[in-house]
């Protein structure tokens, strides 16, 4: 078998997204353990639930605020840009990567076009499609994601999961489960991206995701031994 990379650590991605309860100093809390805990990059989502009043009501200074927080702790911002008006307000910035989202690729390809033509690195979600039926040619700069958009996700539902991610057209996987069980399953064959929705505490109720997010401890335990599985496979898989 063929290596796709001579990556040697995979990305971890901390989907914070509204799990800060539209409270920017918790945000900025979840930045910092999300460091802590080994994230690479701290996720958010604008464009959903954003109307004034509402959940995920995001302003250009709130960006600001998370982008400086975000240098200050050292790791990287991204943000999943779910309609137009996000799009346009992101565009302001200078981001490193950005996020599709399983809706996104699999309804709006206006706006998945508009992600794609930024040029930046784009990570995509396939949760609600195939990922053959895609519109878009795959691009050095593109990492398809495998994914179940239902909140949770059950091992029942986990349909055609890859089982050796260096032979499928994924990349990495973004997880709806609850626990750490299926990421560290992933990286075990060769997943070189997890994305994991993050909370400092799971019996929050404001939102769905919080139940089936990691905690911090849970994080890093992830971390810690999912580097080392993919390591360990990366040397078998020759």
């Amino acid at each position: 078998m063929m290596n796709k990379s001579n990556i040697t650590k995979p990305t971890f991605i901390a989907e914070i997204g509204m799990n800060y309860n539209s409270n920017f100093s918790l945000a900025v809390e979840m930045i910092k353990q999300a460091k802590l805990s080994g994230a690479d990059i701290a996720k958010f989502q604008i464009g959903w639930r954003d109307k004034p009043g509402e959940l995920n009501y995001v302003t250009k200074e709130d960006i600001e605020l998370l982008i400086r927080e975000a240098n200050f702790y050292d790791i990287e911002l991204m943000f999943s840009i779910i309609n137009i008006d996000a799009f346009n307000m992101f565009s302001q910035f200078d981001f490193k990567s950005v996020k599709i989202a399983s809706r996104t690729s699999a309804k709006d390809n206006d706006l998945t076009k508009k992600i794609i033509d930024l040029g930046i690195k784009t990570y995509i979600s396939f949760g609600m499609s195939d990922i053959s039926s895609f519109s878009f040619d795959k691009k050095k700069n593109h990492k398809y994601l495998y994914c179940i958009s239902n909140y949770p996700t059950y091992f029942k539902d986990l349909k055609n999961f890859p089982l050796n991610f260096n032979d499928s057209l994924f990349d990495g996987y973004s997880d709806h489960t609850h626990g750490i069980e299926m990421c560290l399953f992933a990286l075990s064959r060769g997943a070189e991206i997890i994305e994991k929705h993050f909370t400092l505490d799971k019996s929050e109720t404001n939102i769905r995701d919080h139940a089936l997010s990691a905690t911090p401890e849970e994080f890093k335990h992830m971390v810690d031994k999912g580097t080392m599985l993919f390591k360990i496979f990366k040397s078998l898989d020759r």
